[in-house]
C-alpha cells in the first residue's frame, strides 16, 4: 500500500511544483500559445503543462515499471519529446503523424502477433486516433486535465478491483499528475497542456486500455466508455467535417465543447457540465463491470442515446461569440 499512496500523492505534488517553476522560467516566453481565429482563449498563455505532467508521472514510474507497461511509457516519452519540439516550432503534419503511427504500431506489436494482420491494423488505427483525439479535445480550460483525472482514475479503480497492481499504479500516477496540472489549468487557465502533454496522455489512454483488455483486467468496451466523452465528440466532429468535404485535418472550432463556448457559456460552467458527463460515463462503466451482459448492453445503448440527445441540443445553440 505505500506504493499506492505514493502514486496517488507524489505525481500531483511534483506536477504542480514543476509547472509553477516553469511558468516563472524563461521557457514560459518560448512556449506560448498565442490567440488566433481558431482558439478560444484571449491572452497569450504558456503551454508547458505537459512537461509538469511528465515529471509527475516519472516521479512514480519506478513502482509500475514492468514489461510491457514500461515499453508503453517509453513510447509515450518519445512522443512527448517530438510533441515538445512541435510546441516550440511547428513540425510538418506528416512528421507528427508518422511518429504517432510508429508508436501505435510498436505498442500493438507488444500484444498482437505481427502475422495477425487484421487485428494489428485495427489496433494501430485505434491507438493513433486516441493519441490525436485527446489533443483535438484540449481546447478549453480544464477539459483535458479533467478527462485525464477522471478517466485514468476510473482505470485505476477497475485495475485495483481486478488485482492488476502495476496497471493500477500506472493509472493512479497519471490521474494524480493530471490533478497537479489542473491546479494551474482550472478556468481561467494560467498554463496549457500543449501537444507535449495532450499527445502522450491520449497515447497512454489507449495503451493502458489495451493492456487491461489484453491481460483480462477489463473487457475491451470498458476504456472506450470511460473516455467516451472525448471519443464521441472528436469522432463525430471529424465524421461531420469529412461528410461536408472540409479539410478535416485543419484546426477549427466545431467540436461540441467549442460550440458551447462560442454560444456564450462561461468557462467554469462548461467545465462543470463536461465533468458531469465524464464522471457519469466513468461511474457507469465501473458499475457495468459488475453487471450482467444485458445490463451492460443497456448501459452502452443508454449512453449512445445520451450522446445523440446532447449533440442535437448543442447543434441548436446559437453562436454569440467567445466568452472570456
Amino acid at each position: 500500500m505505500p506504493a499506492a499512496w505514493f502514486a496517488l500523492i507524489a505525481p500531483a505534488i511534483v506536477a504542480a511544483i514543476a509547472i509553477a517553476a516553469l511558468r516563472r522560467s524563461p521557457l514560459s516566453r518560448r512556449f506560448v500559445d498565442r490567440p488566433n481565429e481558431r482558439s478560444l482563449h484571449g491572452a497569450p498563455t504558456p503551454r508547458l503543462g505537459g512537461i509538469g505532467v511528465a515529471a509527475g508521472i516519472a516521479a512514480a514510474c519506478a513502482s509500475f515499471a514492468t514489461y510491457p507497461l514500461e515499453a508503453a511509457f517509453i513510447l509515450a516519452a518519445l512522443l512527448a519529446a517530438i510533441s515538445l519540439a512541435d510546441d516550440f516550432h511547428s513540425l510538418p503534419m506528416l512528421v507528427r503523424l508518422a511518429a504517432h503511427f510508429a508508436a501505435a504500431a510498436a505498442l500493438a506489436a507488444l500484444y498482437v502477433p505481427i502475422a495477425d494482420v487484421a487485428p494489428l491494423i485495427a489496433i494501430v488505427l485505434a491507438v493513433a486516433w486516441m493519441t490525436n483525439l485527446f489533443n483535438f479535445m484540449d481546447g478549453a480550460d480544464g477539459l483535458a486535465g479533467a478527462m485525464a483525472a477522471i478517466g485514468f482514475g476510473a482505470l485505476a479503480l477497475a485495475a485495483w478491483s481486478a488485482g492488476a497492481t502495476d496497471l493500477a499504479l500506472a493509472a493512479t500516477a497519471i490521474a494524480s499528475a493530471a490533478v497537479g496540472f489542473l491546479a494551474h489549468n482550472f478556468p481561467p487557465a494560467r498554463v496549457f497542456l500543449g501537444d507535449a502533454g495532450a499527445i502522450p496522455l491520449g497515447f497512454l489512454a489507449a495503451a493502458l486500455g489495451l493492456h487491461g483488455a489484453a491481460t483480462g483486467a477489463w473487457p475491451a468496451w470498458f476504456p472506450i466508455l470511460v473516455f467516451s466523452p472525448f471519443i464521441v465528440d472528436a469522432s463525430a466532429t471529424l465524421a461531420a467535417r469529412v461528410l461536408k468535404g472540409k479539410r478535416f485535418w485543419r484546426a477549427h472550432r466545431e467540436h461540441h465543447y467549442q460550440r458551447l463556448a462560442l454560444a456564450g457559456w462561461p468557462r467554469r460552467n462548461l467545465l462543470a457540465a463536461a465533468c458531469i458527463v465524464m464522471a457519469g460515463a466513468a461511474a457507469s462503466a465501473l458499475a457495468a463491470l459488475q453487471a450482467g451482459p444485458l445490463a451492460q448492453l443497456g448501459i452502452l445503448l443508454g449512453w449512445a442515446a445520451i450522446y445523440l440527445s446532447l449533440a442535437i441540443a448543442i447543434a441548436r445553440t446559437k453562436r454569440r461569440g467567445i466568452s472570456q
